[in-house]
């Protein structure tokens, strides 16, 4: 793997943690609710960006939670600013993951075609 692949590894790994100890911790916007998952996070190789892939759970309102997100952004950037060293913070931009849930919806249509097969 070249060197400037690891950055990058190294980078999304230590902003995705971050994050989630900030949106789990600091975070205190009351429409985010629920179970935030940082579940992935992918910096633009100008380090100006970095998109932000989140699953939500048990929220009052997903959508809400991801618009409390994306408006919280700032607030999250500051708090990244102060706790890894880059020389330009990335623009936080967030996504919703949808890949826990996909899989949860899977296991249960795999789980109904198995209890039919055993009828």
């Amino acid at each position: 793997m070249p060197k400037n692949n690891m950055r990058f590894e190294r980078i999304n790994e230590e902003l995705k943690k971050e994050i989630s100890h900030i949106i789990s911790y600091e975070l205190k916007n009351p429409s985010v609710t629920g179970l935030i998952s940082v579940t992935k996070a992918k910096i633009t190789p100008d380090l100006k960006y970095a998109k932000i892939y989140v699953s939500i759970l048990n929220a009052k309102n997903d959508e809400e939670t991801l618009e409390g997100l994306k408006k919280s952004s700032g607030f999250i950037r500051s708090q990244i600013a102060k706790r890894i060293n880059l020389r330009i913070t990335p623009e936080l931009v967030f996504e919703r993951d949808d890949s826990i849930e996909y899989g949860a919806r899977i296991d249960s249509i795999l789980r109904e075609i198995k209890d039919k097969g055993e009828k």
